[in-house]
């Protein structure tokens, strides 16, 4: 019963949840190039930061431009900015162990636009590996 209870802690600390005026929220961070996850994690040169409360996004979401690509940088910035969940393409498992040795959630080879991606981060029914097929009528293409 003991290890159950252990493991239960480990899952909910991993859900990244936090309790935000009465409601759970989650602060995602996504990799960006255009319109889509980054397909890299250390070639990044932009993120878009947003509060999700599991059911809408709170508030505007923030886009910052790195001053370079740097993995290094990125993981300061994800730890400054406290988020709890990273959403991006290939990341290097010295930086994904990182991140989960801070308890942060890393959500790695997403492919696709970050909009849907993210409300699905939100409801907590994005996982790794999640490819949001590209719409072709609209000319949309990384």
């Amino acid at each position: 019963m003991g290890a159950h209870n252990a493991l239960a802690e480990t899952e909910y600390s991993r859900s990244c949840l936090i309790q935000f005026k009465g409601y759970c929220s989650m602060k995602i961070l996504v990799t960006i190039h255009n319109n889509f996850v980054a397909q890299r994690f250390d070639l990044a040169s932009e993120v878009l930061i947003a509060v999700h409360d599991g059911n809408r996004i709170v508030d505007e979401p923030r886009t910052i431009i790195m001053s370079r690509p740097s993995a290094e940088e990125l993981c300061n910035l994800i730890i400054k900015e406290d988020v709890d969940t990273v959403i991006c393409g290939g990341i290097e498992e010295r930086y994904y162990k990182f991140l989960i040795w801070k308890k942060i959630n890393v959500l790695d080879s997403v492919i696709g636009d970050y909009g849907p991606i993210l409300e699905l981060a939100g409801c907590r029914r994005l996982t790794s590996g999640t490819i949001i097929p590209f719409s072709l009528e609209n000319g949309k293409m990384p």
